[in-house]
């Protein structure tokens, strides 16, 4: 989640940051206030106009409570002009996501017409109620943001009378909410910079639509996401978008060439072009504009560029380049290496051939290098170049996602690897790698995923990959890996959520991830052990009834004091080397499986605290290595079966808080010659106590209270 944040923060800011330039200057063309104590007083019109506006409004929180008294430039959301104190903005936007106004825009409004230059109802729940037409009767707007508030309905064209608006934003991230058959009615918006229409419906309006939006020459802004757009205008006369710096024509159904105009903006800072069915070649102009920082066109399969082509020129300020999911070919040249303020470098599911240029040390300011699925050969560099020229003096210093996985790349793994201090994802699996995991790759101390499935890697698993402690997924399936793997590889790991050691040839005896905070169902190793603890934790869900399969060599089970829920499966039964089953203090119910008695090894069972019921089996009986039964604190009923008499080695017989009946049998006196602790109480026994039980040798702790013995 981190590295997807980052990745969007390296778009989204420069989104933002133009954004809040043309908020700052579109504030900084009225003056307002906040209600301090210098200004004039707002004008009993403008007040009794804004308490109509209120009155339609539902305000189910009560955010206007401020809306008393005679001085509305004191309320909240209001800005007045700071000479006349005349109504200048409503600012009623909620971006916190709750406690949102509902309602109807009042006409009243118009009665502020002279003074009003500024209107931010974004982020309310106005859900179905149309953008009302009278808006465009303030003809002193400069700020409109109607933005992700439920309106619905068609644009009303009359908002192309708003000639002095600078900033309008009608965005919804609910498709199709709001529609328009044209948009010519924008024409007449010189003064346009920002322009937000994402989700608005315009899949009806003609492919002349850019022609119109070639007429705003202010614009720096235009988004346009997921309108329904068909089509592209493939030139123009002239190329009026002389301060475009945002164009974001994403998730259209364009289908069409990039036109070469797109290339020619100079001011351009930031394209996405992603998923609009775009075909043929990718214009080699981006590559020289000057101030372009993010070009995404990811998700349009049918276009194509030569690598080698494209990535050279001078790129001199771009930070995302993503072309994934296209058909980029060919190989990727060392100048990508003077692409210096590179930070994402997305082109996965391409046909990329050859290597990895070892020029890519240069890239200090690289944080995800994407490159999975494609026709990667040969070997990774064994060391890069351009290291001495970040500030760290380290390769890769900011690199927190590296991807290469579904390629050919084979050759050993290479130890700069491990000097990625900031590596987050680490995905090679699926190549021809060779050799040993280097042991330096418990260094990266950020890891969250290490991925090396599906090579051909060999050697044993490197004991320091166990201080990886922010590991949640570990992949090494389907390798040529040997040797012992031991719980010292995985004792500090305890953000482990996903575990593959499949397919190799590991010896694994013990496996103990107790007293930590795992959750989720009960996993099972993929390679045979004899020790499994996973107990104190808050694993849920069932008991595996395939445990037999994959253990079937299993001594020790400790599942206790989990949330684990349901029966006991019969097939525990067949597990015929245990010799502890601990499955105390969870959520079990259903009865006590008869095939626990085929584990003749057995020498201790622990079923406390869970709420099993029915009798005690009497196959029990077979276990005559027990040593401790532990069945406390349950709902078992009936007698104690007769074929307890065998169990002469136990030493701790814990039976208390159950609905047992009947008396005590006199052989539990006879035979127990080693039992230690024998504790019946808060049963339903009855009957006389068998004197012998004071002849029991070695008898430490009796407990039979409220058992109603006489």
């Amino acid at each position: 989640m981190e590295i997807r944040e980052r990745k969007m923060k390296s778009s989204s800011s420069l989104l933002v940051a133009a954004a809040l330039l043309v908020i700052t200057e579109t504030a900084s063309l009225f003056p307002s206030c906040t209600g301090d104590g210098h200004v004039r007083n707002c004008s009993e019109s403008d007040r009794e106009a804004l308490l109509r506006f209120k009155d339609r409004l539902d305000d189910p929180q009560n955010q206007l409570a401020s809306w008393t008294g005679s001085n509305c430039c004191r309320w909240i959301g209001i800005g007045c002009n700071k000479m006349t104190g005349a109504v200048a903005s409503i600012n009623l936007g909620n971006r916190r996501g709750f406690w949102n106004l509902s309602g109807e825009i009042s006409p009243s409004l118009l009665n502020l017409r002279s003074s009003l230059q500024r209107i931010d109802l974004s982020f309310n729940s106005f859900d179905g109620v149309p953008v009302p037409g009278f808006l465009g009767q303030l003809v002193n707007l400069q700020y409109l943001n109607l933005s992700n508030s439920g309106f619905s309905g068609p644009v009303p064209p009359s908002l192309g009378n708003l000639s002095s608006l600078v900033y309008l934003d009608l965005s919804s991230e609910f498709l199709g909410l709001l529609s328009a058959d044209n948009i010519d009615w924008l024409s007449g918006m010189s003064s346009l910079r920002f322009l937000g229409l994402d989700g608005v419906e315009l899949s009806v309006v003609g492919p002349d639509w850019a022609g119109v939006l070639n007429n705003l020459p202010r614009l720096t802004d235009l988004h346009l996401r997921g309108c329904g757009l068909a089509g592209l205008a493939p030139s123009f006369s002239s190329v009026n978008f002389t301060s475009l710096a945002v164009l974001d024509l994403s998730v259209n159904p364009l289908s069409s060439e990039i036109p070469a105009w797109t290339a020619n903006i100079t001011s351009l800072e930031y394209l996405d072009m992603s998923s609009s069915g775009l075909f043929g070649r990718i214009p080699l102009g981006f590559r020289e504009l000057p101030n372009l920082r993010s070009l995404i066109l990811s998700g349009n399969n049918n276009l194509s560029a030569s690598c080698s082509q494209l990535l050279r020129g001078s790129w001199g300020k771009i930070e995302v380049l993503d072309l994934s999911s296209n058909g980029i070919h060919g190989r990727i040249p060392s100048s990508i290496g003077n692409m210096t303020s590179l930070i994402d470098f997305s082109v996965f599911a391409n046909n990329v051939e050859g290597g990895i240029p070892s020029t890519i040390g240069s890239l200090c300011s690289l944080v995800s290098f994407d490159l999975s699925g494609n026709n990667l050969t040969g070997i990774l560099p064994g060391s890069l170049l351009g290291t001495e020229d970040c500030i760290s003096n380290s390769s890769l210093p900011s690199l927190m996602q590296l991807r290469l996985s579904n390629n050919q790349l084979n050759g050993l793994l290479p130890d700069w690897l491990g000097q990625l201090k900031s590596l987050v994802e680490l995905s090679l699996d699926y190549n021809s790698l060779q050799g040993p995991i280097p042991a330096s790759l418990g260094k990266l101390r950020n890891l969250t995923s290490l991925g090396l499935a599906g090579n051909e890697l060999n050697g044993t698993l490197p004991k320091s990959l166990g201080d990886l402690s922010e590991l949640s997924n570990f992949d090494v399936s389907f390798n040529h890996l040997t040797g012992m793997v031991s719980s010292e590889h995985f004792m500090k790991l305890s953000k482990l959520k996903i575990l593959h050691l499949s397919s190799n040839s590991f010896i694994l005896n013990t496996l103990i991830f107790s007293s930590n905070l795992f959750r989720g169902p009960i996993p099972l190793p993929s390679v045979e052990i004899q020790l499994l603890d996973l107990s104190d934790n808050q694993f849920s869900g069932h008991i595996p009834p395939n445990m037999t399969k994959a253990m079937p060599n299993l001594i020790f089970l400790s599942l206790a004091s989990n949330q684990i829920t349901g029966s006991i499966p019969t097939t525990i039964g067949e597990m015929l080397s245990l010799q502890v089953i601990d499955i105390s203090s969870n959520l079990l119910s259903g009865r006590i499986p008869p095939s626990i008695g085929n584990c003749s090894f057995l020498k201790a069972l622990d079923l406390k605290n869970n709420n099993l019921s029915r009798e005690i089996p009497s196959s029990l009986g077979q276990l005559v290595q027990l040593q401790t039964l532990h069945l406390s604190n349950n709902s078992l009923k009936g007698h104690l079966p007769t074929s307890f008499q065998n169990l002469l080695s136990l030493e701790t017989l814990d039976l208390g808080n159950n609905q047992l009946t009947g008396g005590i049998p006199p052989w539990l006196s006879h035979g127990f010659m080693k039992l230690r602790i024998m504790r019946l109480r808060s049963n339903k026994f009855s009957g006389e106590l068998p004197p012998q039980l004071s002849r029991l040798p070695l008898l430490q702790v009796l407990d039979l209270s409220t058992g109603g013995f006489t």
